[in-house]
């Protein structure tokens, strides 16, 4: 819902003693809110789907507008950082997919829970993370969201469960996540994403069966981002209709390039769960503009003008920027600024990244255990004085 991104901003100007950005004009001379036609979804087992007439208000604009630009600016400053050695080992880049996660955050709670793969950057922060917090554990720093020990992939904040880093592996956890909340009567429901590359899994069709046999109130959502590592889905899959792979669960296919269409994909899959229908399916037809990682660059199985035309056609950002300038929402002088003071907050969130200390050596073993010292194994356990030989 809404009060999920007015936290997260909320946070984000108390940090940096941001103002509110006035525009040269006074507020009067805007558009308050505008309607909107969205590309109708794709359904599967469904007799109704998402609205495709839909609202959105000024403030819910300026909110998805400055939330996408952050996520792009901090993942563009990773690929810098990595680029300098500054940031090491595994690192997976989110840009070209940021309405996915604004969409998706648009339209739960933040007591609801969500759980996803390793390309986390952005979900992290969506979630109530600091840029900062994120930049520091990229570096391995003492501030970083896990203490500097998790890394890219291994970020967490509250009802927010990762980051994991083995394929496919988050789809079971997330169904138990779940569970969970139907046990305890919450009406609390758990966002559980994965990739295409993760789609054919078979731990991925277990839970399927199972959280359908429970009925379940789990959002199963795939981010199509049309290659899994180097590999096309054509080349991956012998159904591309990931939507459908529920077989027994209902599915919509999803412009995920609009942050609306997610908004309300999403908002509609919620109120399914939350009336105790059970799991319900959803997949994001996405685009990555980076490589799978920072060791892939991207363009030996794909085309240098194929991301070009994306990102000329379809970017998520210049769609939502135009629908705001085009119906009189904001102006050019005010998203500019904006754009402004989000650079400035990653430039900030970068020199504490960089100069933050790293976590000394005897905290290594810290945060293992729960409450109660661990036994010895061959002499030693995790809370031994540790020395470097180096």
């Amino acid at each position: 819902m809404l009060t999920v991104l007015s936290n997260v901003l909320r946070a984000c100007a108390q940090r940096n003693g941001a103002a509110v950005v006035i525009s040269a004009r006074s507020y009067s001379d805007f558009t308050a809110q505008a309607t909107f036609e969205i590309k109708k979804c794709d359904l599967y087992k469904l007799d109704e789907g998402p609205a495709t007439q839909v609202v959105m208000t000024r403030d819910e604009g300026l909110q998805y507008y400055r939330i996408m630009q952050t996520m792009r600016r901090m993942e563009l400053k990773a690929d810098q950082l990595y680029k300098q050695k500054i940031i090491r080992g595994f690192c997976h880049l989110y840009d070209g997919q940021e309405a996915c996660a604004v969409g998706i955050e648009a339209s739960i709670n933040l007591s609801d829970h969500l759980i996803t793969a390793y390309r986390a950057h952005g979900y992290t922060y969506t979630r109530g993370g600091t840029v900062k917090q994120i930049m520091a554990e990229l570096t391995g720093r003492r501030g970083g969201i896990a203490k500097g020990k998790g890394g890219s992939m291994h970020m967490y904040c509250k009802n927010f469960y990762g980051g994991n880093g083995i394929v496919g592996a988050q789809v079971p956890l997330g169904a138990g996540v779940a569970l969970a909340c139907k046990y305890q009567g919450s009406n609390e429901l758990c966002v559980c994403l994965y990739g295409d590359g993760a789609a054919n899994q078979g731990q991925i069709f277990e839970t399927y069966n199972m959280a359908c046999l429970w009925k379940l109130p789990v959002i199963f959502i795939c981010e199509n981002n049309r290659y899994g590592m180097g590999t096309s889905v054509e080349r991956a899959a012998a159904s591309t209709d990931y939507f459908k792979r529920g077989e027994f669960i209902p599915g919509l296919r999803v412009d995920g390039m609009d942050v609306l269409c997610v908004r309300e994909a999403t908002k509609f899959a919620a109120d399914h769960c939350r009336a105790g229908k059970g799991p319900i399916l959803m997949e994001l037809q996405t685009y990555r503009y980076h490589g799978h990682s920072m060791s892939d660059p991207g363009v030996s199985y794909r085309t240098r003008e194929e991301i070009q035309e994306v990102r000329s056609k379809s970017d998520p950002i210049s769609l939502l920027k135009d629908r705001m300038l085009n119906n009189n929402m904001a102006s050019v002088e005010e998203l500019k600024e904006i754009d402004v003071e989000v650079r400035k907050e990653i430039e900030d969130a970068a020199q504490f990244a960089t100069t933050d200390p790293e976590p000394p050596l005897e905290e290594l073993c810290n945060h293992i255990f729960h409450n109660s010292p661990p036994v010895e194994v061959r002499g030693t356990n995790p809370w031994a004085k540790l020395k470097s030989e180096c």
